[in-house]
């Protein structure tokens, strides 16, 4: 804030450090020994090893000051008065949603994030999220399937591979959108970056859907901050046997708007008429071929909710070969799909 103060009252982060000692001190936003640091120009981080380290990897820094800045980001309470970025050049005029939700994500969470996504796309909204494991990677990957514009915001340094399992993920936002940070190059994924970071993922948007989460996860903490930002709070709702599905649930009850589908959102953006949308929407619980009655009845058990074959085999009163040979089909034709530990869910449809 105080940062931010100074760069107003002087106009640029330059001509901070051209001030005289008491001209800096007049704002009466910074204490004298900040006041003589600035102005004998100690860092924490020596400017031009960074800016030498910046360039090598051909990553950019943006202040806040410059044309560049994310607008909507500037708006916020306490603005990182720096991003570094790389990829391609964030668009000024495309709005963004932030998807966040759990990182232990079940099958349900992850593919429902990435539908919601890719509907999202396919509107013209880019997506922002964090790049973490489960609803954040599900996000990213239904933005760059539907050929969008990604934002990952990172709790390390741009230059940083974090998780080590998101390797081609990171590698396609660096493709189809852009990775963003307000840490140094080579900040390690450190536990309090992370909060840190989540102020940017709903600064930079124009609202933040909750997917799975339990009520004392981060995805809340950045839901609560997208409410302090004046952003718009969505949930998906889930299981009521599920704990990830508590927050969201929580959302919900507290006045969140709850979405099934991408529309959901596009509606209460304006972008579309919800009414005339929800027509066109297929019957989810037909399946695209007609299917022998045995089968027929073992597809209609399975839904988003992996369900094992013993429930199966109970609610069908097939034989436990005939139920197995079946779902082998189902497999085959693309409508189910088969889990670690006999558990089976409806496959998604493309």
């Amino acid at each position: 804030m105080a940062c931010r103060k100074l760069i107003r009252d002087f106009g640029s982060p330059e001509e901070v450090f051209k001030a005289a000692l008491p001209d800096l001190m007049q704002t009466g936003e910074i204490r004298e020994g900040v006041a003589r640091r600035i102005k004998e120009k100690i860092f924490a981080v020596d400017p031009h090893k960074e800016m030498r380290r910046v360039e090598q990897l051909g990553a950019k820094l943006i202040s806040f000051s410059d044309p560049c800045y994310p607008s909507l980001l500037r708006e916020i309470h306490d603005p990182p008065i720096i991003l570094y970025t790389r990829g391609r050049p964030i668009p000024s005029r495309q709005p963004f949603i932030a998807m966040v939700g759990s990182r232990n994500a079940t099958e349900y969470g992850r593919r429902t994030a990435q539908r919601i996504a890719l509907g999202l796309t396919e509107s013209g909204i880019g997506i922002s999220s964090g790049l973490a494991r489960g609803v954040d990677a599900s996000a990213h990957w239904g933005c760059v399937r539907g050929r969008g514009f990604t934002i990952a915001v990172l709790g390390t340094g741009v230059d940083i591979r974090y998780p080590s399992s998101n390797g081609k993920l990171f590698d396609q936002v660096l493709e189809h959108g852009a990775l963003i940070s307000e840490f140094p190059m080579g900040t390690a994924p450190e536990p309090k970056n992370f909060p840190i970071r989540n102020r940017i993922i709903s600064g930079i948007s124009r609202g933040v859907v909750v997917v799975e989460a339990t009520k004392q996860s981060g995805s809340l903490i950045t839901a609560a901050l997208a409410l302090d930002q004046g952003r718009d709070v969505f949930a998906v709702p889930g299981s009521i046997d599920s704990f990830k599905s508590r927050g969201p649930h929580f959302l919900i009850k507290q006045g969140a708007k709850l979405v099934e589908h991408a529309e959901d959102i596009l509606s209460e953006m304006g972008v579309l008429n919800l009414e005339e949308n929800r027509t066109a929407v297929p019957d989810e619980m037909e399946p695209k071929v007609q299917l022998e009655p045995d089968a027929e009845r073992i597809f209609l058990c399975l839904g988003p909710y992996p369900i094992h074959i013993d429930q199966i085999i109970r609610s069908t009163g097939c034989s436990p070969g005939k139920t197995s040979g079946i779902l082998t089909r189902l497999e085959l034709m693309g409508l189910a799909v088969q889990l670690p530990g006999m558990m089976f869910i409806r496959a998604e449809k493309t």
